[in-house]
């Protein structure tokens, strides 16, 4: 794998890191009432969800991908599918003026094991999720040539990208409480 490829896996993870929704949120609001450590942990919860969702992408459409890997017109379908659920997803959160606070509910005890539990589920309820990830992996799989190894390095770029985007804006969070 060239390093092309993962700078832009590793862009796709920063941009992850910032779309607004429930995760987005529980995540500021984490380290801001609880500290680093605590929104860290929840964070890793959440990635503990993207890791499945990820799996799940990868081995539910494998078969799939395989037959279809040198069919152009995956790329325009994967691509038409990534628009639609980027659009939808813009129209469901323009439709919402605020945030509502009971959705974001923090712990009231520093429970890592909780956070993380609770990051995990939050991340695993959202179909959504799971739809942007099949996204991705209908748009790279075949790109990649359906390489496991090439695929594996890929989405574990995204995920750095998307932890390192993270850890900043904890840092961010925490740093703007004590201001």
């Amino acid at each position: 794998m060239d390093f092309y490829t993962l700078k832009n896996a590793f862009l796709v993870g920063v941009f992850m890191a910032f779309m607004i929704g429930p995760v987005f949120f529980m995540l500021i609001k984490t380290s801001i009432l609880k500290g680093a450590r605590a929104a860290i942990s929840f964070d890793l919860g959440v990635v503990l969800g993207d890791v499945v969702f990820i799996l799940i992408a990868y081995y539910g459409s494998r078969s799939l991908l395989e037959k279809i890997k040198d069919d152009p017109r995956l790329f325009f379908i994967g691509g038409l599918i990534l628009i639609v659920y980027g659009i939808l997803t813009y129209l469901d959160k323009s439709n919402k003026k605020e945030v509502d606070e009971s959705e974001v509910q923090v712990p009231k005890a520093n429970n890592y094991f909780r956070l993380f539990f609770n990051g995990f589920l939050l991340n695993f309820i959202n179909v959504g999720v799971l739809a942007g990830w099949l996204g991705i992996m209908v748009v790279v799989g075949p790109t990649l040539d359906m390489n496991a190894s090439a695929i594996f390095w890929y989405f574990f770029t995204v995920i750095i990208g998307y932890l390192c985007t993270d850890l900043g804006k904890i840092l961010l969070a925490k740093k703007s409480k004590t201001n």
